[in-house]
C-alpha cells in the first residue's frame, strides 16, 4: 500500500489535528506553535547524512555534514573514490567510514522507494551495513515524507514521551512501539511533536 506523505505544511497540520483527537496530551504541545517540516530531498545524500547523525549530538552532526559537502563528499562516487584521509578529516570515524563506503557501493533503487510502505523502506535499507532500523525511520520520516514512521529507538523521543505522559522511567524501544500504536496513522507527527517537546522542556535538540 501507497504510503501516506506529508509533503506540505498544510499536510502537517491536518495531521497535527488528527493527533490531538487521538491524543489530547499532544495538544499544548502543537498549540506552542507549527511543527517542524524538515523535509529534505531522498537519496543518498540523505542517508549519509542520517548515518552521520549516528550516536552524536545535533551540532557534532551539523558539523560533519558541512565538511562533507564542503569536500563534495556527498554523492556515491565521491564517497566511493574518496581515501580514508579525506573521510576522516571531515570528522567520520572508522565505523562510520565503513558504512559510508557500504552505502556507496549498495546500489540501492532511491526511486523505487518512494513508493515502498514504510516496513518495506526500512527493510530494504537495513541491509546496508550501518543502517539500522533508527536510521531507516528517520529516512522514511524526512527524506521520503512518511507520515507514520516512528523511529522508537531514538532516545530523544523516549525520554520526551516520559515528562510528557509522567511516566516512571524512560520507556524502552518495545514499550514506546507499543505506546505509538496509539498514535497511528500519524507516527511521524507525533515524533516530531515529542522532539518540540524534549527541545522546550529540555532546552536541547531532540534530532536534526
Amino acid at each position: 500500500m501507497t504510503p501516506r506523505i506529508i509533503a506540505t505544511e498544510a499536510d502537517l497540520a491536518a495531521a497535527a489535528e488528527e493527533l490531538v483527537a487521538l491524543e489530547p496530551r499532544f495538544g499544548p504541545v502543537v498549540a506552542a506553535g507549527p511543527l517542524p517540516m524538515r523535509r529534505r530531498a531522498d537519496g543518498f545524500a540523505a542517508l549519509l547524512s542520517a548515518i552521520v547523525a549516528q550516536q552524536v549530538s545535533t551540532a557534532s552532526a551539523a558539523a560533519i555534514w558541512s565538511r562533507l559537502e564542503a569536500a563534495g563528499l556527498v554523492t556515491e562516487a565521491a564517497v566511493a573514490a574518496a581515501d580514508d584521509g579525506a573521510l576522516r578529516a571531515c570528522g567520520l570515524s572508522r565505523p562510520k567510514m565503513r558504512y559510508a563506503r557500504a552505502l556507496a557501493s549498495a546500489g540501492l533503487d532511491w526511486t523505487a522507494l518512494r513508493d515502498a510502505p514504510t516496513d518495506g523502506v526500512v527493510g530494504t535499507l537495513t541491509t546496508v551495513p550501518g543502517v539500522g532500523r533508527w536510521t531507516a525511520e528517520i529516512y522514511a520520516k524526512f527524506a521520503l515524507g512518511h507520515a507514520d514512521a516512528f523511529a522508537a529507538g531514538d532516545l530523544a523521543l523516549q525520554e520526551a514521551a516520559r515528562r510528557l505522559f509522567g511516566l516512571e522511567a524512560r520507556p524502552p524501544e518495545r514499550d514506546l512501539r507499543a505506546m505509538a500504536e496509539g498514535w497511528r496513522p500519524v507516527r511521524a507527527v507525533a515524533a516530531r511533536a515529542l522532539w518540540v517537546y524534549y527541545r522546550l522542556d529540555t532546552d536541547r535538540e531532540g534530532v536534526l
